[in-house]
This record gives structure tokens, C-alpha cells and sequence, in this order.
């Protein structure tokens, strides 16, 4: 059994990886985890022991079959508690991330099983993310960016790639949460800030805010 900080070091990695096909870098661990990269090295170094990690020198991170299994568990437990804190006990998709951070270490088969079953199997959480089934498969759907729309493009917000509170707070009073079908009027050259027509009325919102929405075609 992983200890929490242990498993907290695989879901970063895993992650991580699913945003580039090369190794996981230190460095980037140590950004993620706020910690010193001698001390990310040490925990590899643990991980590697167990199995969990293949780690190799100046060349990165990547996970074993064991230690994907692991994170991919862990991924699967989170989003499901999230769904269970928004849907059953009525609290707010800004409210729920670090309330799951904790109870995703929970080590119970059954419980998270009885958890899907009375939640109805759901396959997104509430910020859009997959849940991985308890095979540890995940449906992905191919998304874009809101800053890589076209000018005149329509698109349907199905993801959110921030998950802290204040940025799903702005989202929520703004109007810009999932469902929400909008058009990309313009990208500002300068900032590179987006003009977007949501039921008829022209908002602007900043480059940083559109790259972290993803959305699917209307």
C-alpha cells in the first residue's frame, strides 16, 4: 500500500504524462508538488523501488504498468467523489477539489464501487474530466481550446483544464460553464484576449481564462 503523498506523486506523473509523450521531467514534478527537485528525486527514487515509476537520468519519469494502475485508481476515486459532493450533497463545482484530494485516498474496493453504482456510472466529473470505468479505461473525446477557435467559430464549453476556485468562480459569473454554447468574435493580437457572443450579448475575456476552456464543436 502507497502512502498518500506517494500516491499524490502518481496521479502528478500521470497527469503530466498525458500531456506529452516524452518522460515526465523533475523539474515539472517539483513545479506541480511546490518542492525542491532533489527531494521529487528521492521520491522517485522510492517509487522506482516499488515498481511503480521507470526513472532514468536526465531522461524523465514514466509509470509502470503497476504504477498506472495505481494513479489511473486514484484519477477515478477523485472525479468520483466529486460527482458524488455536487449531485448528492449539493455543494458547487468550485467547492470540491481539495474535499476530493482527501477522500480519493480512501482505500476501499467496495466502497468505490457501490459509489459508481449509486451514482449511475457516471462518465464525466463536474468540471468536464473523464472518469475512468474500474478497468481503469477512460472515454476520451477530442476537445479544443477556446483560443485556437476560429473567428466566427461556435463551440459548446465540456471542460475546464483549471480547477481552482477562484477561476471557477469568474467561469460561474461569467456564464462560461459547461453546456454553455458561445462564438469567438475575435482574438486581440496585442493580449491575445478573446471577444465572445454568448445568448446574444459580447463578452471579452483574457487569453489566460480561454486557454484553460476546452470545448467541442456546436
Amino acid at each position: 500500500m502507497e502512502s498518500q503523498t506517494e500516491e499524490n506523486y502518481l496521479k502528478i506523473i500521470y497527469h503530466l504524462s498525458r500531456l506529452s509523450a516524452s518522460p515526465v521531467q523533475t523539474n515539472a514534478i517539483a513545479d506541480r508538488t511546490q518542492t525542491k527537485p532533489a527531494s521529487v528525486s528521492d521520491m522517485i527514487k522510492k517509487l522506482a523501488e516499488k515498481q511503480l515509476v521507470n526513472y532514468v537520468k536526465y531522461q524523465g519519469v514514466t509509470l509502470t504498468e503497476k504504477g498506472q494502475a495505481t494513479a489511473v485508481n486514484i484519477v477515478r476515486k477523485h472525479r468520483l467523489w466529486e460527482v458524488f459532493l455536487v449531485k448528492t450533497l449539493k455543494f458547487s463545482w468550485d467547492e470540491v477539489h481539495e474535499i476530493a484530494e482527501d477522500l480519493e485516498h480512501v482505500n476501499s474496493d467496495l466502497l468505490v464501487e457501490r459509489l459508481d453504482r449509486f451514482l449511475g456510472y457516471p462518465t464525466r466529473d463536474p468540471h468536464g474530466d473523464p472518469i475512468p470505468d474500474k478497468n481503469g479505461n477512460v472515454e476520451e473525446t477530442s476537445v479544443t481550446k477556446l483560443n485556437r477557435l476560429q473567428p466566427g467559430e461556435k463551440g459548446i464549453i465540456v471542460g475546464v483544464s483549471e480547477h481552482s476556485s477562484a477561476f471557477l468562480k469568474y467561469l460561474e459569473k461569467t456564464k462560461l460553464t459547461l453546456g454553455t454554447t458561445l462564438q469567438l468574435v475575435e482574438i486581440t493580437e496585442f493580449d491575445g484576449s478573446v471577444d465572445l457572443i454568448i445568448d446574444d450579448k459580447k463578452i471579452n475575456i483574457s487569453r489566460e481564462v480561454a486557454k484553460h476552456l476546452l470545448m467541442k464543436p456546436a
